[in-house]
């Protein structure tokens, strides 16, 4: 049988779920109610039932679904953060926290994604690089324009993607030197409107943004 993962991701939403090949469905979610011993905002894992494995309360989980797993508590723990008040920034505000080893979590608005090192950088590889991240920001933003030009104009936005390929700099300072972007409308696209869809897209926010780099300043808090 084929591994798949299904995980619920809305925004707000107490309880994810993640279903593994063996057929046994993970819930992550947080703890509304709590005591003493067992204070509220916790966040809890609930191994479910398994179909044929007479009890056991462990799962063996492909990569894939340790990833769904892990960005599922990410996002439960970022979300219970939020409610309690501890990390309620201002809008525009990204939140970065160490994890383990060369990870980091990313939070914000309640959301949240992790970022890691291949093994052979010296990290887990338990997520993206943030360089990779950078990359699929500007593939999802192109993906995005892209989708509401096709639906402003009554053309089918199912199945569209974004496929990226980037190269790093070879030299200093260290970078991602080139990327090649390709938008897949499997339903097709008339050839008049195809200049002004690559036009829409190429204009994207985070397009914008590479292309008059904002200023960045960095400082010790």
């Amino acid at each position: 049988m084929r591994s798949h993962s299904v995980i619920n991701a809305r925004s707000g939403q107490r309880h994810q779920y993640v279903r593994t090949s063996c057929g046994r469905e993970l819930t992550v979610g947080r703890l509304a109610l709590g005591d003493d011993r067992h204070p509220a905002e916790r966040i809890f894992v609930d191994l479910g039932d398994c179909p044929g494995c007479d009890g056991t309360e462990w799962a063996g989980l492909t990569v894939a679904e340790a990833r769904r797993v892990a960005q599922a508590l990410l996002s439960q723990a970022a979300a219970a953060e939020q409610e309690s008040g501890a990390q309620a920034g201002p809008a525009g505000q990204v939140a970065v926290r160490h994890v383990a080893g060369d990870a980091y979590a990313i939070s914000v608005r309640g959301h949240a994604v992790l970022v890691d090192q291949p093994a052979a950088g010296g990290g887990q590889d338990a997520a993206a690089t943030p360089a990779e991240l950078l990359v699929g920001s500007l593939a999802s933003c192109v993906a995005f324009y892209a989708g509401r030009y096709l639906a402003r104009h009554g053309l089918d936005r199912s199945g569209l993607a974004v496929t990226a390929e980037f190269t790093m700099a070879t030299d200093r300072p260290a970078r991602v030197s080139d990327v090649r972007l390709r938008i897949s409308v499997p339903g097709g696209i008339p050839a008049q409107r195809r200049d002004a869809l690559l036009a829409v897209a190429s204009h994207c926010t985070v397009h914008n943004t590479l292309r008059q780099q904002p200023g960045v300043s960095i400082e010790l808090g």
